[in-house]
């Protein structure tokens, strides 16, 4: 006949899970205090010696690897699920010629959005430290998995539940792309990707019938506010700011302002049709 008592043992249990110091993150946490309303990410060197990325949440910690899938699992021995379903969906087509009878359904789309997460708070992490290659990376990567599950899931909710998040994904990607060229003073190409950023997201409103909201979206805004910031570090040719004096001068009606503009844009255009000549090779 057993004698133990089972809440005696659940105790002794418990004793030894409290036990075990080193399981502690309280060490971990010391000095790097929760901030409500702040995304508190480090970059760390793991135990392995690959780099981390660190978030601070009001109960702890998320770490997440810098590559691969953020928790470092390899589903199917790959880098992610989409990559194995992306994978699948070649395999499919390669055996029957079309991409036809090729489904996802709704636990495979569940699995899809739940790994997308990871990445999402890893790009937001990514994004406060500037890493602005690796948000491009994981907000590309992000814009797939929408691709893929609205164009093969079976059910309508898992392909459109995931399109609410578009317009944020994109605007995403597109700061995060010009950022690295207008760190580079690329300032030309910085805004052009913002215009094209700008331009996506115009063409989502319209495919779902929703033009009215491109111009109260929270991401537009966003986009045409760092355009505009943008725009102030792109040196102005003078002739074109002269025009854009003279525009002002008519619009508000100062014709003597107007007139001296006018004059100097003249001025400045004879000087420069001379000058070209000057340069002209002789016969």
């Amino acid at each position: 006949m057993n004698n133990e008592n089972p809440l005696e043992n659940e105790a002794n249990l418990s004793d030894k899970a409290y036990s075990m110091p080193d399981k502690d993150i309280t060490p971990l946490l010391k000095g790097w205090d929760y901030e409500p309303g702040t995304i508190n990410v480090r970059k760390i060197s793991g135990t392995d010696g690959m780099p981390k990325l660190q978030m601070r949440l009001d109960l702890g910690l998320l770490q997440m690897e810098l590559n691969g899938r953020p928790d470092g699992v390899r589903p199917h021995g790959f880098e992610s699920l989409l990559d194995y379903y992306e994978r699948e969906l070649t395999d499919h087509k390669s055996r029957n010629g079309t991409e036809l009878g090729f489904h996802l359904n709704a636990d495979q789309c569940q699995s899809l959005r739940e790994e997308a997460v990871m990445y999402y708070h890893r790009y937001l992490g990514l994004f406060v430290l500037e890493d602005f290659r690796g948000v491009v990376r994981d907000t590309a990567r992000n814009l797939r998995v929408l691709d893929l599950c609205g164009k093969y899931a079976t059910d309508d909710h898992d392909r459109l539940i995931l399109e609410q998040y578009r317009p944020y994904i994109i605007m995403m990607n597109t700061r995060a792309q010009a950022s690295i060229q207008f760190k580079e003073k690329k300032y030309t190409a910085a805004a052009q990707i913002v215009a094209s950023g700008l331009q996506n997201l115009k063409e989502f409103f319209i495919r779902f019938g929703q033009e009215e909201a491109y111009g109260q979206s929270s991401e537009v805004r966003v986009l045409k506010r760092f355009a505009k910031e943008i725009r102030r570090k792109i040196p102005v040719d003078p002739m074109t700011k002269l025009q854009q004096q003279l525009d002002k001068a008519v619009k508000i009606e100062d014709y003597e302002r107007a007139a001296r503009l006018r004059d100097e844009i003249h001025r400045k255009a004879a000087e420069s049709e001379k000058s070209e000549k000057s340069k002209s090779p002789g016969i």
